[in-house]
């Protein structure tokens, strides 16, 4: 019998099954950065913060009066990890002075992107986050094989395009899955 190799879910969603109790990812889709054998990192990327690109801007440099399309800019809760720390989801193409190429994304972490974002000059698509989600090693495969998440391919338009409120939804539906009809049960037939 020959090894399999693992399947990683790098730039896939992760979809919180209806059962979902850790009040941290319950109805909720997650951007999956990067999986490996060593862990798991994403981005939680339906669940606006309450908190404005205007609130950012204003705690990072209170002199800078940020315009007031900022106002309009939602920061998400990117997961319970380091909350204070930000991270912006965009097309790749564009280098801040902290980008890591994800293939078809960028993951920017440095301040200039959110300056730039906020004088019209960053990426015209962006998603800022605070904070990130965190899988040990096989913390994730064990969550999997728990039956807690649906998996499927990013989409960057449900990403992007979609409001938040509507993104768990449509990235479920990419698998032909209605959420609303499945049981918020677990089990084993």
């Amino acid at each position: 019998m020959k090894d399999a190799s693992p399947s990683y879910l790098k730039h896939h969603f992760l979809i919180a099954m209806p059962h979902m109790s850790d009040p941290s990812f319950a109805q909720t889709v997650t951007y999956v950065v990067e999986h490996n054998a060593g862990g798991a990192m994403g981005l939680i990327i339906n669940r606006p913060s309450g908190l404005s690109l205007a609130d950012v801007i204003e705690q990072l440099n209170p002199e800078l009066e940020p315009s007031s399309a900022c106002q309009d800019l939602p920061i998400f809760s990117g997961g319970p990890v380091q909350s204070e720390r930000g991270f912006v989801l965009h097309p790749s193409g564009m280098q801040f002075q902290a980008t890591l190429e994800l293939g078809p994304l960028g993951l920017s972490t440095s301040q200039d992107v959110l300056f730039a974002i906020a004088q019209g000059q960053g990426p015209r698509q962006h998603l800022i986050a605070l904070g990130y989600a965190g899988w040990d090693a096989g913390q994730l495969e064990a969550e999997l094989a728990a039956n807690a998440w649906l998996t499927c391919p990013a989409d960057p338009q449900i990403l992007f395009d979609l409001p938040a409120e509507q993104r768990l939804d449509a990235a479920a539906a990419s698998l032909g899955v209605n959420l609303s009809l499945l049981s918020n049960q677990v089990g084993h037939a």
